[in-house]
């Protein structure tokens, strides 16, 4: 998958706002050029602020913060999401409260694999770099739960 088959997929989900950062959007620089997906069946989640995406596509790394994928070699991108406790333990074989223990020894540059994500996994969130053969249909299968577990956390409870 290339990134914009991955944008115009997660687009094509329905109630989606793709926010691309930009210089002209007011994102800090260091953000430019990643996208952000937003679970927005009303249209007004860029209006109300303090969004949360469910899904991101981020393009190089953040020092100090996320670098561990080594996103500055060329062509080089990363899909994430926020798939939960049980997806996450599915994909990934722990769970993420567990993810420390198991950290060590993961690569998290590889392109093609599923992965924990390296700066938020405890939170439930996987990474897949590039995906390709092995993993693009896991990967719309991820996304595509990322979005309907965005869109039940924004369903009133009865």
């Amino acid at each position: 998958m290339t990134e914009d088959e991955v944008i115009r997929f997660v687009a094509g989900l329905g109630d989606v706002d793709v926010m691309t950062a930009s210089r002209e959007g007011g994102a800090p620089e260091v953000a430019w050029g990643d996208s952000f997906f937003l679970y927005d069946p009303d249209g007004g989640a860029r209006e109300r602020g303090g969004f949360t995406p469910f899904a991101t596509l981020v393009t190089k790394d953040y020092p100090g913060f996320d670098s561990d994928s080594r996103l500055d070699r060329p062509g080089v991108f990363r899909v994430n999401a926020a798939v939960g406790r049980e997806l996450f333990e599915e994909v990934v074989g722990h769970s993420p409260a567990a993810h420390d223990g198991f950290r060590e020894g993961l690569d998290f540059a590889e392109l093609d694999r599923v992965l924990p994500h390296p700066a938020y996994a405890a939170q439930g969130w996987v990474a897949v770099l590039n995906p390709g053969e092995r993993t693009s249909g896991r990967v719309r299968e991820i996304l595509v739960r990322a979005r309907e577990r965005a869109a039940a956390r924004c369903r009133p409870q009865v």
